[in-house]
């Protein structure tokens, strides 16, 4: 059944010398409105105990624009400057709520500069986008057309640190489920191999950040020697900001393709809940885990199975996945990393990745048929069998061994 949901189409666009002056001095208005509300609502809480909500936070900003000192604020769109404010009011929410950390102030050499606009504050017409205070539309790049019949309802602006100008367009999109099917992967994160598949495949890691690492160098090199505060250092940074804006580019695109594919083949799909927080911790490898981006695969991994009408499995991040035997449940002591093949004491050799995932499947079919997590239990039953071995035998029997 088909299913309504907000889509973000993003764009890049060519501002005019007017256009950028004007969208500048917003995303300058922006910054200057949220720090300062939260510099507001962290003297009241700290001075005098007492919160402020969104509705106070603006009602100040009108007073704000009526003193000599910000009477700039009136110039721009008044909408990206509330949007700040309702930003900063979820951030809080968020906080209170144990789900994030305490807002921070907004950096004036931040890389990514913003501005939120709602309909109130542009004009949509056959296909053109004129926002508030600006007398022309925006020249943007149709790299694909929006769905048929739909008009955005908010307009993202920004620029990142390459000096790339971006407009992203929040649309009610209708998305079709894919066609049914019963094939199910496990998937085991990797670096040599980004992923290790159950069918035995293994995609090998791109490693985007590696090839590029001589052109990042060498830009570096050219930024530490220019001059602090020089016309010559500003287009240095611009330099190293582009072969990073290039990395990113291509890693993201890679990880689009991958997680589209994994999804259209797969009605089940079954990952680790990895904890890439604390493996960046490991300094030998954390260079590489970071290029590897399996947060950003995951969260991809999520919202397109949502969309398609398919079921992504999580599997706890303990299951011994690697050591463990698909063919006996026999659990190893110990198996570093550099050991990539090892065999189990019932003679049956392990390609690690490949019996990794094999073992990653069989678990997230146990939980997606019983519910409830798969973790290591050292306790045995009356059969002499840890539960981790029975589970694992139940959730493989009767799947042919590939």
């Amino acid at each position: 059944m088909a299913q309504q949901v907000k889509r973000a189409f993003k764009y890049r666009f060519y501002p005019t010398g007017e256009q950028a002056a004007e969208l500048s001095r917003t995303f300058g208005c922006v910054r200057l409105v949220y720090n300062k509300a939260l510099e507001e609502r962290t003297r009241a809480w700290y001075d005098e105990q007492r919160r402020i909500s969104y509705v106070q936070s603006s009602a100040a900003l009108t007073q704000w624009k009526k003193t000599e000192e910000l009477a700039f604020l009136a110039e721009v769109s008044c909408v990206p400057l509330q949007q700040a404010l309702r930003h900063l009011q979820a951030a809080f929410t968020s906080f209170f709520a144990k789900r994030a950390k305490y807002p921070r102030y907004k950096s004036r050499k931040k890389s990514r500069v913003s501005a939120e606009y709602t309909r109130s504050a542009f004009t949509w017409h056959d296909g053109t986008l004129t926002l508030a205070k600006m007398a022309e539309p925006l020249n943007i790049r149709w790299s694909r057309p929006l769905p048929e019949g739909t008009e955005p309802t908010t307009v993202t602006v920004s620029r990142d640190s390459a000096g790339r100008w971006f407009v992203s367009m929040l649309v009610e999109d209708t998305i079709t489920p894919a066609p049914a099917t019963t094939n199910a992967v496990g998937v085991d994160a990797g670096i040599t191999s980004l992923v290790t598949l159950s069918t035995g495949e293994k995609i090998t890691n791109p490693k985007h950040e590696r090839r590029d690492r001589e052109r990042l160098a060498k830009a570096q090199r050219e930024l530490a020697r220019k001059e602090k505060g020089s016309k010559n250092r500003a287009k240095a940074r611009v330099k190293v900001a582009r072969v990073h804006a290039r990395i990113a580019d291509r890693r993201r695109d890679f990880l689009h393709k991958l997680s589209t594919r994994l999804v259209r083949e797969n009605q089940t799909v079954v990952i680790e809940d990895l904890s890439v927080q604390n493996l960046v911790k490991n300094h030998s490898l954390a260079r590489a885990i970071s290029d590897a981006a399996w947060t950003d695969l995951r969260m991809m991994l999520e919202y397109k199975c949502a969309w398609y009408g398919r079921e992504l499995v999580t599997v706890d991040r303990w299951f011994p996945s690697s050591k463990l035997c698909g063919a006996c449940g026999t659990v190893g002591e110990k198996l570093p990393l550099n050991v990539r093949e090892w065999t189990c004491d019932c003679g049956t050799v392990h390609d690690r990745d490949v019996n990794a995932a094999r073992n990653i499947l069989a678990a997230g079919l146990a939980v997606s048929a019983c519910g409830g997590g798969v973790r290591p239990q050292r306790e045995s039953s009356r059969t002499g069998q840890s539960s981790m071995k029975q589970e694992t035998q139940r959730a493989t029997a009767g799947i042919p061994r590939l």
